[in-house]
């Protein structure tokens, strides 16, 4: 088992109050230039951990990033990301999200993955996923990442728990063998206004796919998905930016819809 190094208990207060108080601070590869993106999966769990310990919190699932082959060229990366959904960050659409809590936040549109089995092991397939999969639904993930003008380099986004705030999940779930989930459609608008359109294609060929990635480097450090985990498989397109007073609704051929409203 690896032990927090007095630097990885630095990085873990420093993100944990800027999260707390919303406020933007420097990314941390600006102090310490050789974080590796091991050491920072190790401060994303020590700050997961933190949470928990000071919030009450519990990890109820997971998300994944950077599952779109262009996003990857452009962060200059050949895989994805992942980080954790806790329960604080869970959303309701007949509920309002206060714009307070947040300091600079985008939202975007993606997949749910509900579990009805543990997941884990190596050489993990999309055919192993569906297969443990209960129900996919719509879903909206706010990301909010703590440091300036959203500018960090992998490590970075990392070591924050890949950007994460809220989710939102939507009322219709669906059996994986109901439909098509690789070439699903989707439609994201705000305030009643086309903002971008996508494919569930763009998620590594197939969202699934994505989260059989995740499962096999889980494999690696000994760790795999549980029973009951929610999933965010990767966003769809890209995210938009919202202010207070906006209104968000993502629109998913065979899944329905799901929205948000901030105040």
């Amino acid at each position: 088992m690896n032990l927090l190094t007095n630097r990885d208990k630095e990085i873990i207060e420093y993100l944990f109050a800027a999260e707390r108080d919303a406020r933007e601070v420097s990314k941390v590869t600006d102090k310490f230039p050789e974080l590796t993106i091991e050491d920072a999966y190790l401060i994303q769990d020590g700050l997961l951990a933190r949470k928990r310990m000071e919030e009450g919190t519990k990890t109820v699932g997971m998300k994944l990033g950077l599952t779109s082959k262009a996003k990857q060229k452009m962060m200059g990366v050949n895989e994805a990301i992942y980080g954790y959904l806790h329960s604080d960050m869970l959303a309701f659409e007949w509920e309002p999200i206060s714009f307070s809590q947040f300091i600079h936040p985008k939202v975007e549109p993606e997949i749910a993955f509900l579990l009805a089995e543990d997941l884990k092991g190596e050489h993990i397939t999309i055919e192993d996923v569906l297969k443990a999969t209960k129900y996919v639904a719509p879903a909206l993930e706010v990301i909010d990442s703590r440091y300036k003008d959203f500018r960090f380099t992998l490590n970075d986004v990392i070591a924050d728990n890949c950007s994460s705030a809220k989710f939102v999940v939507g009322s219709k779930w669906v059996s994986p063998s109901a439909i098509d989930i690789g070439s699903i459609g989707m439609v994201l608008s705000k305030n009643g206004k086309l903002e971008q359109t996508g494919s569930s294609a763009a998620v590594l060929g197939h969202p699934a796919a994505a989260i059989a990635w995740a499962v096999n480097q889980l494999h690696t450090i000994g760790k795999g998905l549980r029973k009951g985990d929610i999933v965010l498989s990767g966003a769809m397109s890209e995210a938009i930016a919202f202010q207070a007073g906006d209104s968000v609704i993502a629109a998913f051929d065979g899944l329905g819809s799901v929205s948000m409203y901030c105040e």
